[in-house]
């Protein structure tokens, strides 16, 4: 696992760390809809080995920037770049095949195929033309045995008969199958109890013990200070803060997400003042 590198006191925040090249970076990313201007000149880095907590109020652009990174969307302004080279993200098969995987609030998972159908939905494994059962269900067996995920009966029950805690497991471990090394996640524990939820953010730390780059879009502030390493705050399309998960308390979080600001200082990040950061 990546170390969390500390920044001293009165430096700013939202940098490259002690010069390890993020993951993904985002330099200046505009992007409109007509004449709705939704993202503004927006910088974000995401580490290998680490989560990020991309954290905003309804309409601050979180969802339109989750979707530009997976390629659902692309940018009208600015440059991604990804392991340190620019790249054009055009669609989500480019998103895929760098290496970049999203997982939905609504998951994506059909209710009438089991857990292997749906890990493989898409991306079928044939032999001689007919569908390789076997290595599905070995590959998928495998997967979610190193992420521990215990917890459902078989891996042929149907996704109708799971927890939302399991659903999403099983949406988890079908992202990062396909070599991802990033992962997004779109308010991963809306609407779970606290046993799934439980579940579901110890997924999330061994996602990040094995290497993966994490994004956590949530609302709940308790789960982003539980998992996060980093915090990133969205307010009216613009990044307001990003830095270490220490830097911040629940209190600026939820200023920053409200007002732009915390304690009446507005935040400048490090990619802001030097371009490419």
């Amino acid at each position: 696992m990546t170390e969390v590198n500390e920044v001293p006191e009165g430096a700013s925040r939202g940098g490259d760390g002690a010069g390890a090249e993020p993951l993904l970076k985002l330099r200046g990313i505009d992007k409109h809809f007509g004449p709705v201007q939704a993202l503004y000149g927006v910088n974000l880095d995401l580490p290998a080995g680490q989560v990020t907590g991309l954290c905003g109020d309804n309409g601050a652009g979180k969802s339109v920037l989750t979707r530009t990174i997976a390629g659902a969307h692309q940018p009208d302004g600015g440059q991604i770049y990804f392991e340190g080279r620019p790249v054009h993200i055009r669609s989500t098969r480019d998103a895929s095949a760098l290496g970049i995987e999203t997982v939905y609030q609504d998951l994506a998972l059909a209710d009438n195929l089991d857990i292997v159908q749906n890990m493989f939905l898409g991306r079928e494994l044939l032999s001689y033309g007919l569908l390789d059962e076997d290595s599905m269900e070995l590959q998928a067996a495998d997967t979610l045995s190193t992420l521990r995920v215990t917890t459902v009966r078989s891996i042929r029950q149907p996704v109708a008969s799971l927890s939302g805690g399991q659903r999403q497991s099983v949406a988890v471990a079908k992202a990062v199958m396909w070599n991802s090394k990033l992962v997004l996640l779109d308010e991963p524990t809306a609407a779970l109890g606290v046993v799934q939820t439980r579940q579901v953010l110890d997924l999330i730390k061994r996602l990040r013990d094995r290497g993966l780059a994490v994004m956590v879009i949530s609302h709940n502030l308790n789960d982003v200070f539980e998992v996060a390493d980093r915090i990133a705050v969205l307010y009216l399309g613009r990044m307001v803060a990003e830095g270490p998960t220490a830097d911040f308390d629940r209190q600026s979080v939820v200023e920053y997400m409200t007002t732009g600001t915390a304690s009446g200082r507005p935040y400048e990040s490090a990619g802001a003042a030097s371009g490419q950061g």
